[in-house]
């Protein structure tokens, strides 16, 4: 894949934790256009991280804006790219969307924290289309949450704010209750996603109208965990697969070709089979009977209860 060539243009904070980056083409010509939902993956220190894409209205200009916040205890992408300052240059992969909106369809777009971003150019999109929509964006309080102004000023009463300090709280029951036949779109913390997604579940929502992104590192090492096998049926292979590394990151270690993209538990590509052993599933795509049946799973994120996993590939 041929990587962006790309230039810090521009650099706005927006609370102490969160900066909004402007980014054009270091040789000035134009970048590739993408659809409400999509991102971009940055080069950073160690690897590469995802993050959406933004505008206020579509086609509105030919640079790129993400938004980025700084996680002190994160895997370090974050402090990668507050280091950053105007006129560097960055490499990423030219945009790609796990996360559309379902043109025409009404809409309820759920946002926890910085996973309001995605949500901004879908909410655009729908806006100019003139298709309904909420917009629910929560936080722990307003003064962490970017883009409160510039939502309200572009999406009127379209946006719902709720704030953990004071009274305006999200309510996950009310916001379900009245979701009604339009779709649910999620993003944010696996909290909260996970929290959402019980509840339309529980309501009877048709999982075709739920959809999610996860916006945190769903791979990092949880407390507890241990090393387990996981051995490949076509060839009886057998890995090890220690705390703090995924699946997939070991497997292609030993030179297998795997197909997946977010990484984050969150898009379903890399789902493969479970011909025997029981999942410690940790991603955003399956259902809880799907988790409870224990058939498939997410090799990017999800682990082993058994001490062996036996899977179909």
């Amino acid at each position: 894949m041929t990587k962006l060539d790309l230039i810090v243009a521009d650099l706005r904070p927006l609370t102490a934790r969160i900066s909004e980056f402007t980014l054009q083409a270091a040789d000035g010509g134009a970048l590739p256009d993408w659809e409400a939902g999509a991102h971009i993956r940055v080069d950073v220190d160690g690897g590469d991280r995802a993050y959406s894409l933004i505008r206020f209205a579509p086609r509105e200009d030919g640079a790129y804006r993400i938004a980025v916040q700084r996680e002190d205890d994160g895997a370090g992408g974050s402090r990668f790219m507050h280091g950053l300052k105007e006129g560097d240059r960055i490499k990423a992969a030219p945009p790609k969307c796990d996360f559309p909106v379902a043109p025409g369809e009404a809409a309820v777009l759920l946002a926890g924290g910085i996973g309001i971003t995605p949500m901004i150019s879908m909410a655009a999109e729908l806006k100019a289309a003139g298709v309904p929509f909420d917009l629910h964006y929560a936080g722990r309080s307003r003064g962490e949450m970017g883009f409160v102004d510039d939502l309200a000023n572009r999406f009127g009463d379209a946006l719902r704010v709720h704030c953990d300090d004071d009274e305006s709280a999200l309510d996950l029951d009310a916001v379900i209750g009245a979701l009604g036949e339009r779709h649910l779109y999620i993003c944010g913390p696996r909290g909260m996603i996970d929290a959402a997604r019980g509840k339309a579940e529980a309501a009877g929502v048709p999982g075709a109208r739920v959809h999610v992104e996860l916006f945190d590192n769903a791979s990092a090492a949880a407390g507890g965990d241990r090393a387990f096998e996981v051995e490949i049926a076509s060839s009886g292979e057998v890995f090890t697969i220690p705390p703090g590394r995924s699946i997939i990151e070991v497997l292609e270690e030993s030179g297998m070709d795997l197909i997946h993209d977010c990484q984050r538990g969150d898009c379903g590509i890399c789902q493969t089979e479970v011909i025997s052993g029981e999942p410690d599933h940790r991603d955003v795509v399956l259902s809880e009977a799907e988790r409870a049946e224990g058939k498939v799973m997410q090799i990017c994120v999800s682990r082993a209860k058994s001490a062996r996993l036996v899977l179909d590939l």
